[in-house]
C-alpha cells in the first residue's frame, strides 16, 4: 500500500515561502512607516496570564504574541512565512518535518534561543498542557535536534495538521532555562514573560493596564516601529467606544464596542472598522451540555434545547447581524471540511415541548419542567445578552434557566476546573484544521481537567474517538475530508455542544494607525509592522 501524501497545497507553500526574507516585505504598497510613539490599544477582559502556550483565551493571546514568536506565520493563501524557523522540509514519506532555526536570536533575558526550547516546548508545553497541542501533535514519535539550530519532528504517521499550528499563538516557543524543571502553569514568570518577540514586558498593573516595550535587539531589523504598547483594561464596552471615537485608544481587537454603536463609529473619518485578520481562527459560539446532569445526559432534551433556540434571532437581533445562524460545528468559512448535510434541528417549538414530554418532563404547577444554570462567557454584554435570550427561549418550553454571571477566572475554573456547570456558553477557534480547532470538543482524550477549552461536557462516545482517530492518522487529503465530515454528523446527532452562529469579529481602529491586518491570523500576530502617522 502506497504512503498517504501530504496536502500538497502545504508542501507548495513550504517550497515557495521557504527562501523568503521577513524584514523587508510589506503587504501593500504605502506610505513608508514612521518610526516611534505609543500606541494605546484595549484589551478586554483582562488576561488571566500572558503566556497563550498556557492559556489560549482570546485576551491573553492578543497580548501575548506581541512578546513571544512562533517557528512562522501565515500569509493571506495560508502559507507558511518564516519566523523563528527560516525553511522546513518534509520527507518524502512524510515521516519526519525538519525545522531550520533563526541564527543569532536572544531571548529578552540575553540567553540565546536553540532547538532546545523548541524540543521543550513541544514535549513539555503543547502535548501536556496546551488545549489543543495533544491533538495536534499527537503523531510526533520524537523531536530531535541535531544541532543547535536544527529540530526534526520524527512522525507515526504523515500529519499535515501540524504545519496549520506554527504560528506565535497556537505553538508558542517558551525558553527552556526558565521553565524547565518545575510546574509551567505555576511559573511566576507567566505574569512578567521572557519571550523573542518584537515587545519586551515591562508592567502589568492589574485592572489597569500592560505595557510592552520595544525590543532593541529583535532579530527582524528595523522592527518594531512602535516604542511602546499600553494595553488598557476598560470593562465597560461604552467607555471603549468612547476612547476609540476621542482617540485616547487607537486599536482594539474582538468586537470591543457595542454593536449598535458600529455604524456611527464607521461614519467618523478617523475610525476604520477592521474585519481583516480573523480567516485563520473561523470562530463559531455555541452552547456546552454537561452531560454529567441527569437531565442533559438525555439526548432527547439536548434536541429540545436545539429546537427550543432561534439561531436566526440570535444571529440578527442579538448580534446585529455580525454573524449567520451555524449549520454545523465546523463553519462554513473552513470550506474544505464543512459539511452542510448533518441532522437540523429548526426553530420548533412544538417539536422542543413534545421531546421534553417524552423524556419524561412534564410541567409543573408553576409551568416549569426542571431547572438549570447557565454559565455565559464573561467576554462582555454581547454574551450576557445571548445568554438572555437563551434564558426566555428555554423558559418558553418549560426549562427554568438561571443566568450565572461571573469574571473570567471564576468562569474558566467553574467550566473546565470544576465542571460545575449545566450549559455554558463560549466561543472557539475552527482554524483551518478541524484537528486543531474543534476535535477537541468531542474526543474523549481531551477531557483534561482544569484545562480551558477543550471537551468540558464530558462527551465519549467510541464511534466519535475511532473518527476523530482515524483523522489524526490520515495525510490523504479526501479521505481526511471524509472523516471529518463523519465527525460533524456524529457531533450534529449526539449534540454535547449546540453550535449556534458563525461569529464575524472585527477590530476597530485609528486610521492614522496603519499596518495592522497583515495576515489571516493578524488578531493573533504581533503589533512589529504597525505605525502611527505623525
Amino acid at each position: 500500500m502506497s504512503q498517504p501524501i501530504l496536502s500538497r497545497r502545504l508542501l507548495l507553500a513550504g517550497m515557495g515561502m521557504a527562501g523568503m526574507g521577513v524584514g523587508s516585505a510589506r503587504a501593500q504598497g504605502g506610505p513608508t512607516p514612521r518610526r516611534g510613539g505609543t500606541l494605546t490599544a484595549i484589551v478586554q477582559p483582562e488576561p488571566p496570564t500572558l503566556v497563550s502556550a498556557l492559556n489560549a483565551g482570546a485576551p491573553t493571546g492578543v497580548v501575548s504574541t506581541n512578546i513571544f514568536d512562533g517557528l512562522f506565520s501565515y500569509d493571506w493563501d495560508m502559507g507558511l512565512k518564516p519566523a523563528l524557523a527560516t525553511r522546513w522540509e518534509v520527507a518524502a514519506d512524510g515521516l519526519a518535518i525538519t525545522f531550520h532555526l533563526r541564527p543569532n536570536v536572544r531571548w529578552h533575558d540575553g540567553q540565546a534561543f536553540t532547538a532546545e526550547d523548541v524540543k521543550f516546548s513541544l514535549e513539555e508545553i503543547w502535548r501536556k498542557i496546551h488545549p489543543r497541542g495533544r491533538a495536534t501533535f499527537a503523531n510526533v514519535e520524537a523531536v530531535e535536534t541535531p544541532d543547535p539550530l536544527t529540530v526534526v519532528l520524527r512522525l507515526k504517521q504523515p500529519s499535515p495538521v501540524i504545519l496549520s499550528a506554527l504560528n506565535a499563538y497556537e505553538s508558542q516557543i517558551l525558553p527552556k532555562h526558565l521553565y524547565a524543571g518545575g510546574d509551567a502553569l505555576a511559573n511566576p514568570l507567566n505574569l512578567k514573560p521572557v519571550g523573542t518577540g518584537p515587545f519586551r514586558f515591562k508592567e502589568w498593573v492589574r485592572g489597569e493596564h500592560i505595557i510592552l516595550e520595544r525590543n532593541p535587539d529583535y532579530w527582524d531589523e528595523g522592527k518594531p516601529y512602535l516604542d511602546r504598547i499600553v494595553f488598557r483594561i476598560v470593562p465597560d464596552a461604552t467607555a471603549r467606544a468612547a476612547l476609540l471615537e476621542t482617540g485616547q485608544a487607537q486599536y482594539a481587537p474582538y468586537s470591543p464596542v457595542p454593536l449598535t454603536d458600529v455604524a456611527r463609529l464607521r461614519a467618523l473619518p478617523g475610525i476604520v472598522i477592521e474585519t481583516r485578520g480573523y480567516e485563520w481562527i473561523s470562530p463559531w459560539l455555541f452552547l456546552e451540555f454537561n452531560l454529567r446532569k441527569p437531565e442533559l445526559a438525555d439526548v432527547r432534551v439536548r434536541r429540545a434545547i436545539a429546537h427550543a433556540v432561534n439561531r436566526d434571532v440570535i444571529a440578527r437581533t442579538v448580534w446585529h447581524g455580525f454573524g449567520k445562524p451555524a449549520v454545523s460545528t465546523i463553519p462554513s468559512a473552513v470550506t474544505r471540511f464543512h459539511n452542510a448535510d448533518v441532522p437540523q434541528y429548526p426553530f420548533d417549538v412544538r417539536k422542543a415541548e413534545a421531546l421534553l414530554d417524552e423524556a419524561g418532563h412534564k410541567r409543573g404547577a408553576d409551568g416549569m419542567r426542571f431547572a438549570l444554570s447557565h454559565d455565559f462567557l464573561p467576554y462582555g454584554d454581547d454574551y450576557r445578552r445571548t445568554g438572555e435570550y437563551v434564558r426566555q427561549a428555554l423558559r418558553r418550553v418549560g426549562i427554568d434557566l438561571t443566568l450565572r454571571s461571573q469574571d473570567t477566572p471564576s468562569y474558566l475554573r467553574r467550566v473546565f476546573g470544576e465542571y460545575e456547570f449545566d450549559i455554558s456558553s463560549s466561543w472557539a477557534s475552527s482554524f483551518s484544521d478541524p484537528q486543531i480547532g474543534v476535535q477537541r470538543f468531542y474526543w474523549s482524550k481531551t477531557i483534561n481537567k482544569g484545562t480551558p477549552w477543550t471537551n468540558a461536557s464530558g462527551y465519549a462516545s467510541p464511534a466519535m474517538d475511532q473518527v476523530i482517530e482515524a483523522a489524526q492518522r490520515s495525510a490523504e487529503p479526501a479521505e481526511r475530508t471524509r472523516l471529518f465530515n463523519e465527525m460533524q454528523r456524529l457531533a450534529a446527532e449526539d449534540l454535547p455542544c449546540l453550535p449556534l452562529i458563525e461569529l464575524n469579529f472585527f477590530t476597530v481602529h485609528a486610521k492614522k494607525l496603519h499596518d495592522v491586518a497583515m495576515g489571516p491570523d493578524a488578531v493573533y500576530a504581533s503589533l512589529k509592522h504597525a505605525w502611527l502617522e505623525g
